[in-house]
């Protein structure tokens, strides 16, 4: 049992993912042309991103908290953050880039459907690609 989750072990590892469909279908409704990028975390978790950016820092300063279950797979593991954050999404599942206006309203849609959502970085020019996380991990 892992003490802050819901579930056992087991059954924490073998939940199903939730799909995103209905949640990005209403967001792209209103916004698809304010959108500069949408990405799934997965097979590339948070560096994902970096196969897509050109000249920008991606600066990911306030995530969502990590999970137990990743929590405990680090433990367990003794895997350092710097490879939990490029083989696991971490909790933290789909990202959308867009401007700081559209935020709030796309947030909104998405807490509607009753998925968490904020925004948790920010982007900028940088003469090279480069992503921060939680400004302590940096990927170039």
């Amino acid at each position: 049992e892992i003490a802050e989750a819901p579930l056992n072990i087991g059954k924490l590892v073998l939940s199903p993912t939730r799909t995103y469909v209905p949640v990005i279908l209403e967001i792209l409704k209103e916004y698809r042309y304010q959108i500069s990028g949408l990405i799934h975390c997965s097979g590339g978790a948070q560096t994902k991103l970096m196969k897509f950016v050109n000249g920008l820092h991606v600066i990911k300063d306030d995530l969502f908290e990590i999970p137990p279950l990743f929590k405990l797979i680090k433990q367990e593991t003794k895997t350092d953050l710097q490879e939990m954050y490029q083989v696991f999404n971490m909790g933290h599942r789909m990202e959308i880039y867009t401007n700081q206006t559209n935020a709030e309203d796309i947030i909104s849609i998405s807490e509607s459907f009753g998925v968490n959502a904020k925004v948790i970085g920010r982007v900028e020019k940088s003469d090279k690609n480069k992503l921060t996380i939680m400004g302590t991990y940096v990927y170039e």
